[in-house]
């Protein structure tokens, strides 16, 4: 028969393991839904770059995008461009000015990275009919800056294909006098009541890869603050060496309650 004071120390001994297992397996620390870096690059020398990240749950798709270098109080219409029926889309560069102006237009640009499939508009709808709303989409601060993010229910070939998409924003001051207007570049091809320099893509990127692991550098908003998913792995780490500090100090705390008679009668028996 196992003496007592063993017993309480094997089961004490155990605690923490057991405490841990229920830290880690806690659905608080559940992996995350897969996630696709993209690097926004620059287009007509806008100077504009960014990066974004797409996350998936289910049918949820949630788009975060931080860019600069964007024109200061200006809109910028931005799209998730690209295919679902397996063609194959990229940015384009500089040498697809096809029509040599000076000025890669959507419609030069759009043979390369394809049709919209999801205007990131901050309000209302978001299919391709949205694709000119400006008034929905988001405005660059004093600085150039851009930061956004909506998470947009959409369909199962999204879903399927989020790999196959990428994101353009758009918008340059060819003439750089703060505003878009008609003297930079004429009147959009796409909507003769807005100016090209309103609609010319400024910045594209393709996804990375899935599943990076981790939001952009430097973190993403999410309402709340700053979010990275390293941290998942830190709180848990944190939360299991509590736990095993607690445990430690239970057998102390333990062993110096032991009434002293007990401890001469247990060194009696030894």
């Amino acid at each position: 028969m196992m003496p007592k004071r063993t017993g309480l120390l094997a089961a004490l001994v155990a605690l923490p393991a057991a405490l841990l297992t229920v830290v880690v397996s806690s659905p608080v620390y559940a992996a995350d839904p897969p996630a696709y870096q993209i690097d926004l690059a620059q287009l007509n020398d806008s100077g504009s770059t960014g990066t974004a990240l797409l996350s998936l749950r289910g049918n949820a798709l949630t788009v975060w995008i931080k860019s600069e270098g964007l024109v200061p109080g200006q809109p910028s219409a931005q799209h998730l461009h690209g295919s679902t029926d397996g063609h194959d889309f990229q940015c384009p560069d500089g040498g697809d000015d096809t029509n040599g102006d000076g000025i890669l237009d959507n419609t030069e640009a759009t043979v390369h990275y394809g049709d919209i499939n999801i205007s990131l508009t901050e309000s209302g709808a978001t299919d391709a009919g949205s694709g000119l709303a400006v008034d929905r989409m988001p405005v660059a601060d004093a600085q150039g800056k851009v930061s956004y993010k909506r998470t947009i229910t959409v369909g199962q070939d999204v879903v399927e294909h989020i790999k196959d998409l990428h994101i353009v924003q758009h918008g340059v001051d060819r003439n750089d006098n703060g505003k878009y207007d008609f003297e930079g570049a004429g009147k959009s091809e796409l909507d003769p009541k807005l100016p090209q320099e309103a609609t010319a893509p400024t910045n594209c990127g393709v996804v990375k890869g899935a599943a990076v692991g981790s939001v952009p550098v430097g973190g993403v908003e999410t309402g709340g603050g700053t979010q990275d998913r390293a941290s998942f792995g830190s709180v848990t780490g944190a939360a299991g060496a509590a736990a095993v500090t607690a445990a430690a100090a239970l057998v102390l705390a333990r062993r110096r309650t032991v009434p002293a008679a007990a401890v001469a009668k247990t060194g009696d028996a030894a």
